[in-house]
């Protein structure tokens, strides 16, 4: 697992940005693990992070995730254009709090992001095509403790454990409150992080 303070030299190292002043200025940063490549894995084998200040002392989470959608929407191809997959980078003001599918509150897509198009169901995620726009890529929850991907993320980025996703939302609601109800996401790879 990673510490706050070597996701924090990655972002940087990349030229990002890295929120340290003010009170819950939030860090939202999903962690792709670079070791499968491209092949589907359908485990939750990323992670999402937050980090943020309370009273000048940092807080740091990190959560078990996926960044990746699912063998499923892979396998049937998802849509004309094919499936997305988010491409690592700094979306500021990406996301907000919002209803995931109008269903209940989540990190909801609405600014553009950059993903990936992948049509041919080969299992192996295609990086060849790259569209830009708002397609619903956002950062909800799985089941209790989900163990395979599949239909949970068509692209968005999906906890693993509803309790995890839970406390992440109670953090990101005291934020919006504080800070404004916007939400920079940063995708990078593992192999990122020293």
């Amino acid at each position: 697992m990673y510490t706050r303070e070597q996701i924090e030299a990655a972002v940087k190292a990349k030229g990002y940005k890295y929120f340290e002043n003010g009170e819950y200025n939030m860090n939202v940063i999903g962690i792709r693990n670079s070791s499968p490549g491209k092949k589907v894995t359908n485990v939750f084998d990323d992670w999402l992070s937050i980090s943020f200040k309370i009273n000048g002392v940092w807080q740091f989470f990190i959560w078990d995730a996926t960044t990746d959608p699912g063998k499923a929407p892979m396998a049937e191809g998802n849509n004309g254009t094919g499936t997305a997959r988010i491409v690592p980078g700094q979306y500021p003001g990406s996301h907000h709090v919002g209803l995931h599918q109008g269903k209940y509150e989540a990190l909801k897509q609405k600014a553009n992001v950059k993903v990936y198009r992948d049509a041919n169901k080969d299992m192996n995620y295609d990086e060849s095509k790259i569209t830009e726009g708002v397609y619903g890529i956002n950062i909800h929850k799985a089941g209790q403790d989900s163990t395979w991907i599949d239909h949970w993320s068509h692209g968005c980025t999906v906890f693993k454990r509803v309790k995890d996703f839970d406390v992440f939302m109670q953090h990101c609601k005291k934020a919006a409150k504080l800070q404004g109800n916007s939400f920079t996401y940063t995708v990078i790879e593992s192999k990122d992080i020293i």
